[in-house]
């Protein structure tokens, strides 16, 4: 009898010999078919985190210093940790999930209990006619118990641990005041005799089951909401992470077979076919197609890949079908980049932060102190049943000066902002560079890859003597095609770019410092600068000449081409201003900002480009320390400096800026040096960064207002202030009510920032 295997994914028993073999981590799995066989590679993918090799840590959404390798709890807040690196799997809606039962069924629990209450307070609804007047109180008692014990045990819970920690936090609060209602009435219900008579209205001791049910529902559907809106903060990371792709087709010695990401190795061979993610970053050995690189790049076309192109894992292959050699996986890829950066970015906490802390950390203990003496007061100088009115009044402000929206108020605004930002191509690395982003007074910007392409590239094509673009470019890029120059080519890719034919040379000869001579289709050819052309005899007419001056003064480089001895036209190259650039400086000008220009370029040439972009102060011919010194330079004066750049000789000045915006089309160090990159390489990304730190800053203080215009009206609301006046005294219930709504002001407030206008 042959072997028998199980199916580990429907769990089938077949044949050894008929089964579908999948090998991973050298161990060899069976499968009834290959159906069971993709979804069983599809789920061992999914399972892992995609940010291949980082180790999962949770951390605290409130103080992003408490961080550990498991679930838990936060030792200060008492708040659930969340997932530092995001999980593509379901244990990001754990806490939702646990919050919104709770919740339901503690509403559905507690409405009976409210109802009753109503009836002692309504005589219309008084049940007191009906029905005995023991029995609904035991029936409160009854409903109350499970919102309270249950649905509520979370915040007792956080509450003991925030007493063991030497850590008050709001937890501790609401575990005081609704344990105090709760206790209060139980002990009403079950020991009415322990009572004196004086506490007693109409022979019963007034119970609070009502405000220490309605209290726990109302602070879970707070909870449950901040809950939502962290996972919401966190779409635009999930949506970069739902872009990876799962599985590839490997080919080794000579065969292909499909392989789940997480088991390629560099150097691995992937063929990818039409409408497939590009599963890894690397290069093109075979092949060519057109892929969409809109998640990276933001631009709506297709971008043609060739041998020996990179290509973007995650992106999506459109035409051909292509060969690739992997040369980045797990955490080195760019996807997982952006998508550490952004975690890391909305758990890292701003300056501003450090006030509410501040404040929380006297608040607490405050707050206790002045429900105390709340009680004190009612209890000496309150009317009749003093007791009751001293507990009544502790609790409301017990409840209502839970510090919840406080702690709220910066997070809060910080996720979303991040999360809005990596959204339009902004990857901010921490807190710390939206708030310093909001104060900046100078933008320092260098000039190549940053406000030009940073490719040299030919702008102007200018044929004499009979001579037409195309054959003058033919004949140039064919003699250029030789040539190891940088110029050479910008000249030949442009021509092949152009489509245009290009033929064999013969007798190349490079002439240092001067031009290239040779022959192409038998005729004589001479490129080279103007000197090089004149050295042979051969001068420029007039107009040509006067055509080069101009050309020169726009910092463009001229290559002039001659033919069998006789000019045959101009070339002018150059490395083209961005075509974002012009709006973004005019932009940033507008803000009332100081455009500054640091080059390494020669001081002709950044003149030149300065005056074409109407910026003012320019800095040319700098070294890499030079940039740092003269930011140093401006900080002693008081100025506060961002500086953008995309090379590794930018890194120091990026590192000594107050803010540093790399481009994303720039090297490693630049973007590790800055507290921002911009995904497309163009500087309206800054002027978006900058209005998204203002909204921010501006979001994290109404936030604040709010919070201390709650605690501070509130407390003495509660503490009975307005009853000598009034004869209004808060019900805890009420207190409950504005307490939860302070947070979600917060959390709505905050959510706001998702619809901000960069």
């Amino acid at each position: 009898m042959a072997d028998r295997i199980k199916d580990l994914i429907c769990g089938m028993e077949i044949e050894a010999t008929k089964a579908v073999k999948l090998t991973q981590d050298g161990l060899n799995y069976y499968f009834c078919s290959e159906n069971c066989r993709q979804k069983f590679i599809k789920q061992s993918s999914t399972e892992k985190f995609v940010i291949l090799g980082n180790k999962a840590r949770y951390i605290c959404p409130m103080h992003p210093e408490i961080e550990q390798d498991k679930s838990g709890e936060c030792q200060k807040c008492g708040m659930d940790l969340e997932q530092k690196v995001v999980s593509s799997g379901e244990e990001d809606n754990k806490e939702v999930r646990l919050l919104a039962r709770k919740f339901w069924i503690g509403l559905i629990l507690a409405f009976p209990v409210f109802f009753l209450t109503l009836g002692e307070m309504v005589p219309v609804f008084n049940q007191k006619t009906v029905v005995a007047s023991e029995f609904l109180r035991w029936l409160q008692f009854i409903f109350a118990t499970p919102v309270v014990l249950w649905a509520g045990s979370i915040f007792f819970v956080k509450a003991w641990k925030s007493v063991l920690n030497k850590s008050l936090n709001m937890f501790t609060l609401i575990a005081v005041g609704v344990g105090a209602a709760y206790g209060f009435s139980a002990i009403a219900i079950i020991f009415p005799n322990i009572f004196p008579a004086s506490l007693k209205q109409h022979g019963e001791i007034g119970l609070y089951f009502e405000a220490a049910a309605v209290i726990t529902v109302l602070v879970l559907m707070g909870q449950l909401l901040e809950a939502k809106a962290r996972n919401r903060t966190g779409q635009a990371i999930k949506a970069l992470l739902g872009l990876a792709a799962k599985v590839a087709h490997r080919i080794r010695d000579g065969k292909e077979g499909d392989i789940a990401i997480d088991q390629i190795q560099k150097g691995d061979l992937l063929r990818v076919r039409p409408g497939e993610k590009v599963p890894l970053d690397g290069i093109i050995i075979e092949g060519k197609s057109a892929i969409d690189e809109s998640m990276i790049s933001g631009e709506p076309f297709a971008v043609v890949k060739i041998e020996g192109s990179r290509v973007i894992g995650a992106t999506v292959n459109q035409t051909g079908t292509f060969l690739m050699r992997t040369e980045k996986i797990g955490a080195e890829t760019l996807l997982s980049q952006i998508v550490q950066m952004v975690t890391d970015a909305q758990r890292s906490r701003a300056p501003i932060q450090k006030l509410a802390d501040q404040i929380s950390a006297y608040f607490v203990p405050a707050v206790f102190v002045c429900a105390a003496i709340a009680f004190i007061i009612w209890f000496i100088f309150g009317p009749s049943p003093v007791l009751a009115y001293a507990l009544v009044s502790a609790i409301s402000v017990l409840i209502i000066a839970c510090p919840c929206a406080l702690g709220l108020a910066t997070p809060m605004s910080i996720m979303v902002g991040i999360g809005k930002g990596a959204q339009a191509g902004i990857l901010i690395k921490n807190a710390e560079a939206i708030e310093k982003c909001e104060k900046v007074t100078h933008v320092l910007i260098d000039k190549t890859g940053t406000l030009t392409a940073g490719r040299p590239q030919v702008t102007v094509v200018t044929a004499v003597n009979g001579w037409d673009d195309k054959s003058l470019l033919s004949i140039t890029a064919s003699l250029e095609q030789n040539s190891e120059h940088p110029l050479a080519r910008c000249v030949v890719d442009y021509a092949k770019e152009k489509k245009y034919e290009l033929i064999l040379a013969d007798s190349f000869q490079s002439v240092t410092g001067g031009g290239v001579k040779g022959k192409v289709g038998g005729k004589s050819v001479l490129l080279g600068k103007q000197k090089f052309i004149k050295e042979h005899g051969i001068s420029l007419s007039k107009d040509l000449e006067k055509k080069s001056d101009a050309l020169q003064e726009k910092a463009e480089t001229i290559v002039c081409v001659a033919v069998n001895g006789q000019m045959a036209g101009i070339l002018g190259i150059s490395d083209p201003i961005k075509k974002t650039t012009p709006d973004a400086i005019r932009a940033l000008q507008k803000m009332g900002l100081k455009v500054v220009m640091l080059t390494g370029d020669n001081e002709k040439t950044a003149h030149a480009i300065a005056k074409e972009l109407g910026i003012n102060d320019v800095y040319a011919a700098l070294e890499p320390k030079d940039k740092q010194e003269i930011i140093k330079r401006l900080r002693r004066g008081g100025a506060k400096v961002m500086m953008a750049g995309d090379g590794i000789n930018d890194a120091p000045a990026l590192a000594e800026a107050e803010v540093g915006v790399a481009m994303g089309t720039g090297t490693d160090v630049a973007i590790q040096s800055a507290g921002i990159t911009l995904v497309k390489g163009d500087l309206n990304g800054i002027v978006k960064a900058l209005r998204l730190s203002r909204g921010v800053m501006r979001n994290i203080r109404q936030n604040l207002f709010f919070a201390f215009i709650y605690n501070a009206l509130g407390v003495p609301i509660a503490a009975g202030i307005l009853y000598p006046f009034l004869g209004l005294l808060l019900n805890p219930m009420i207190a409950g009510a504005a307490m939860s709504f302070s947070s979600v002001s917060v959390i709505g407030n905050a959510l706001r920032l998702r619809n901000i206008k960069l």
